[in-house]
């Protein structure tokens, strides 16, 4: 994992085709972004970019670690070059978190 998000420009970066696909470019600029309303979002804090899972059925991935659930949500602090996984392991979308 690299170091804490800074406060400035946040990308999401498609790793898959079908992330390509979900994000409509190879890369997204966010500033607030949204997988869909029930499965998980990127925000911001004081400390930098956070992202919420909001009690997804599968749960969110963020370097190995799952973040919330179908019963709980969770919310995890983004590093620069995290990979999100939308959902299980065998899922196809997939995601790099950038900043700078």
């Amino acid at each position: 994992m690299g170091s804490p998000a800074p406060q400035g420009r946040a990308l999401l970066v498609a790793l898959t085709p079908e992330s390509r696909i979900a994000l409509g470019a190879p890369e997204r600029d966010i500033a607030r972004f949204h997988v869909s309303r029930e499965h998980f979002e990127i925000d911001r804090d004081d400390a930098g970019c956070i992202l919420v899972d909001r009690a997804s059925t599968c749960g969110t991935i963020v370097e190995g670690q799952t973040v919330g659930d179908e019963t709980r949500g969770g919310t995890l602090s983004l590093r620069d070059g995290d990979v999100i996984i939308v959902g299980t392991s065998r899922s196809p979308y997939a995601f790099k978190f950038r900043v700078g």
